[in-house]
């Protein structure tokens, strides 16, 4: 019994979250970004921020392969789709939604936040390609 078209969007999002989540997680403990994502569940622990960040990378990409996996349909066109939806990512992630729950300014432009940009693109881009070699295999 296989898994069906929603399982198959369901298992690409989940493993290209993971993918692209794992590479942006390093590129963030390198930069010490990890315990801020921590305090938006009250932790100031880098495990609890990794662990958070997986999370969200999942979800996100959940929100890529469930409605939009037929973008999905080669590996160049994912290519843009992911740095597009990167690029999403970055102005509602760290520009909006995480300073919003820490009080924080909004829209704030920083080199850390320039810096995160560059992740939300790798993210995008691996999110995608793995995502899109998820469905291939199991079509």
């Amino acid at each position: 019994m296989g898994l069906g078209a929603f399982g198959r969007r369901l298992l690409a999002g989940a493993l290209g979250g993971l993918a692209g989540g794992l590479v942006f997680g390093v590129l963030m403990a390198m930069v010490g970004i990890l315990p801020m994502v921590a305090a938006m569940v009250g932790s100031s622990s880098l495990w609890v921020g990794f662990g958070v960040h997986l999370v969200i990378s999942v979800l996100i990409g959940w929100g890529l392969t469930v409605p939009f996996a037929r973008l999905l349909s080669g590996y160049g066109r994912a290519v843009l789709v992911g740095l597009a939806y990167g690029v999403v990512w970055w102005v509602l992630g760290p520009l909006v939604i995480m300073p919003a729950i820490l009080g924080m300014p909004l829209f704030m432009v920083d080199g850390t936040n320039l810096m995160s940009l560059l992740g939300h693109l790798a993210y995008g881009a691996i999110l995608a390609l793995t995502a899109t070699r998820v469905l291939k295999s199991h079509a």
